[in-house]
């Protein structure tokens, strides 16, 4: 009885376009997860935040509480 014959020939040719194919349908796959949970998890909650910001900023009282605290040289 010979050992050989019981494994399978390796997969020679077509090996690299097979595991390139899987490995590019995968990183595909976590890029837009990656790409989604960025959008939802930080710039979704970033443009709410400077919306609700903006949304009471008076700019005018603000450069006035700066004039006031001598932040500015030219206005006074």
């Amino acid at each position: 009885m010979h050992s050989g014959a019981l494994l399978p020939k390796p997969q020679m040719r077509g090996l690299l376009a097979k595991r390139l194919r899987v490995h590019i349908v995968g990183t595909f796959i976590v890029a837009l997860g990656v790409a989604a949970a960025y959008k939802f998890g930080v710039d979704e909650p970033r443009k709410k935040a400077y919306a609700e910001f903006y949304r009471n900023y008076d700019s005018m009282k603000d450069f006035e509480e700066m004039r006031k605290a001598s932040i500015f040289q030219s206005a006074k």
